[in-house]
């Protein structure tokens, strides 16, 4: 006869304890470690604010309405990681940098692998519109000396506020798009437009779930980089236009102060603006 004693009857009091106690004892380590805290928090968390059932049902409606949103194009589980937070804190928690090291931030969802390696200097705004910008700077060691050999995947919105996947029948492909690699003395060089700000996608459960909840849509306007080069971690970040006025409120919590560049006259005739930035790269551990 079983001794009713020992078993994990169900309980408001013990209910982590009634669920953990379910984990075969062949689970995986790490899985079990997740699984096991996600129970507990999860639990604890309907405990604090005294869930209801209407408010469960909220959530489960919500929850498979996001999941109707996402296809090959949109992915708005990620999109509600990101206004929540989690997207920029597992980022932090993955990409620990000493202090002086370029920090991450998160790569968004358009980019596109492939863009064609440009010309040191050469434009990517291939619509003509915006206003033209002139960004430079240098790839260096946490040292000071510059990283030859170091490729830079650019990539940013049009003077609308879309990137070209967004408008694939209006802009031309690779449009605000490019890679350089730098030469011996670390510097790159590339003309653009001057970003803009612009609304994530607003029009599903996560944005309804924003407005419910007092707050806007909107990234302040910023250039995307990846920056990897050999023996050195790679960087997935963006500069912010200093002066944006969303900076302080980006809807994916995406903005750190050390990447924010301030955007200067241009110094040419046909260069409005010059943005100048320097990265600098953390070596690889070698063990």
């Amino acid at each position: 006869m079983t001794d009713a004693s020992n078993i994990n009857y169900f309980t408001e009091a013990g209910s982590v304890e009634a669920v953990n106690a379910r984990v075969g004892d062949e689970t995986n380590p790490r899985l079990r470690e997740v699984m096991e805290s996600l129970v507990r928090h999860l639990h604890a968390f309907a405990k604090d604010v005294h869930l209801t059932q209407e408010e469960w049902g909220v959530a489960i409606d919500f929850l498979t309405r996001t999941g109707k949103m996402c296809d090959g194009n949109r992915q708005e589980f990620i999109l509600l990681s990101d206004v929540l937070g989690l997207s920029m804190l597992v980022d932090a928690i993955n990409n620990r940098r000493p202090s002086g090291a370029t920090e991450n931030t998160v790569l968004g969802p358009f980019h596109v692998e492939g863009a064609p390696v440009r010309a040191m200097g050469d434009e990517i705004s291939l619509d003509g519109k915006g206003e033209s910008c002139l960004f430079e700077g240098r790839v260096l060691a946490l040292d000071g000396k510059p990283v030859a050999g170091a490729k830079l995947d650019v990539w940013c919105d049009n003077a609308e506020g879309y990137y070209d996947v967004q408008q694939p029948d209006i802009q031309p492909k690779w449009n605000n798009r490019g890679v350089f690699v730098t030469g011996a003395d670390g510097t790159y060089a590339f003309r653009g437009i001057r970003p803009v700000s612009y609304p994530i996608p607003d029009d599903g459960p996560v944005g309804q779930m924003l407005g419910a909840l007092g707050r806007h849509p909107n990234r302040p306007a910023h250039m995307h980089f990846i920056v990897s080069a050999d023996g050195y971690e790679t960087v997935i970040t963006h500069t912010f236009v200093a002066d944006d006025k969303w900076l302080t409120s980006d809807a994916v919590f995406g903005v750190k102060s050390s990447l924010l560049t301030k955007m200067e006259p241009g110094e040419s005739g046909d260069t409005i603006w010059k943005s100048n930035f320097d990265f600098v790269l953390n070596a690889v551990r070698k063990d």
